[in-house]
């Protein structure tokens, strides 16, 4: 019995209550099961209970044996001595508080309905990804909205906090983690790290320095991922690497120089290939300086997409690598290349500034541009599909993605409203 389950049992009281008792006999009055804490700490902080006549407000933990007490050392955390109840599906071994009293201890697994049980067991031990699969056609719209809608700002949320976090290591400089923001999300999963890893090697401000010239831009990124290292190349390649030698000696960038060896091309398109990532990338320092200002002003979502469809330079036109001409013209970063930046990193950004400065309509206006962004298309969206939901916009698939990850994946179906309304008592 996993304790997700114990979780939703006591919190909403779906449990035989007549003739309650501790497993030494007292009598136990629940009238408030208290708030699931999501940190560490206790299950369920500021309950309500009244045990052998006594009222307490304090912690209640959970755990699927008392003796799990002992396994996770509770015994010596000051943190869980103000547990006022214990609640377990089975109490194989008596519990003690450090004053060696008995710790009161409720066992659940007699006063829960046998069908609950099997309906929860049938939930989460389907063979299907998503769990509920079967079952979710059948499932009330205004619940499967509500949850879609606490999906997606759970995800913009969780996002926000990474950006925060990466602004105060950049000493709330805007544009610099903006600029760092871009740098991973040109990676494409594939290739985000080591992206990011080259934006955190190479100060924006140096960068602006050189805006205005596209071929020193060029060489300082190409040379600072390094792909500037071997001696011999084309002319362009030979232009690159004199400009890199001069730049790199006047900024002391070789300590934080990445290697050829960090990027990866196997099994990737030729429009996803590194190499042209940065050569876009670049193309969009050099046209739109001060981006992250720029996202702010934007009136308008087209104002937004037009703000990243930059062409790369004369060279990246007829190459994918270095010293290898394309058969054919080399195509600018396409409608979905912008829009997986503005979903993953535009409506991101403006959430967490939104939140940092307490403005509610930039965050209305990351919901807002979300919705005007075309439903992504991978598997998961596609899984989704066989369930039966059908993602029409960016806002639908980015909440898929989050319910497809973070609930239905670890199969934490009971914190899911959907999976909880398929798991309730019969009465």
């Amino acid at each position: 019995m996993h304790e997700s389950f114990l979780y939703y049992i006591w919190q909403f009281q779906f449990f035989d209550k007549k003739e309650l008792t501790t497993y030494d006999g007292e009598k136990i009055e629940v009238f408030n099961p208290g708030t699931l804490n999501t940190q560490a700490g206790p299950d369920f902080h500021n309950a309500r209970v009244k045990i052998d006549g006594i009222a307490w407000v304090g912690n209640v933990e959970i755990h699927t044996k008392s003796s799990d007490w002992l396994t996770h050392k509770h015994n010596h955390d000051q943190a869980y001595e103000n547990v006022v109840l214990h609640v377990v599906w089975q109490n194989d071994k008596p519990v003690y508080r450090s004053d060696k009293t008995s710790l009161p201890t409720l066992e659940l697994h007699k006063r829960v309905d046998e069908s609950l049980v099997n309906e929860y067991k049938k939930l989460v031990h389907t063979p299907f990804s998503i769990p509920c699969q079967k079952s979710f056609p059948n499932v009330d719209p205004l619940i499967k909205l509500s949850m879609v809608d606490r999906a997606v700002i759970e995800r913009l949320e969780k996002k926000a906090a990474e950006i925060a976090e990466m602004l105060r290591h950049n000493r709330n400089d805007w544009e610099e983690t903006t600029f760092q923001l871009l740098a991973r999300n040109f990676g494409f999963n594939v290739n985000s790290e080591a992206f990011l890893q080259l934006g955190k090697s190479l100060p924006y401000k140096i960068l602006l320095k050189h805006a205005d010239q596209l071929v020193q831009l060029e060489a300082l990124l190409f040379g600072q991922a390094g792909f500037l290292d071997v001696p011999v190349g084309d002319t362009y390649y030979k232009i690159l690497r004199r400009e890199y030698s001069v730049l790199c000696q006047k900024y002391s960038l070789s300590a934080t120089r990445l290697t050829r060896a960090r990027w990866k091309f196997l099994r990737l398109r030729p429009a996803n290939f590194p190499t042209l990532r940065i050569a876009q990338f670049s193309a969009l320092i050099h046209y739109q300086k001060n981006i992250f200002s720029k996202i702010l002003d934007a009136k308008n979502d087209k104002v937004l997409f037009d703000l990243f469809s930059v062409q790369q330079s004369e060279y990246w036109q007829q190459h994918y690598q270095f010293n290898r001409k394309a058969r054919h013209g080399v195509l600018e970063l396409g409608r979905s290349g912008v829009d997986n930046i503005l979903i993953n990193t535009v409506a991101p950004l403006l959430v967490a500034y939104g939140k940092f400065n307490d403005q509610q309509a930039v965050i209305d206006h990351a919901v807002q541009l979300l919705q005007c962004i075309p439903a992504e298309n991978n598997t998961i969206i596609k899984t989704w599909k066989q369930a039966g939901y059908i993602a029409k916009t960016s806002f639908d698939s980015q909440a898929l993605i989050e319910l497809y990850k973070h609930y239905c994946r670890p199969r934490n179906c009971l914190t899911c409203t959907i999976g909880a309304s398929l798991v309730k008592p019969k009465f």
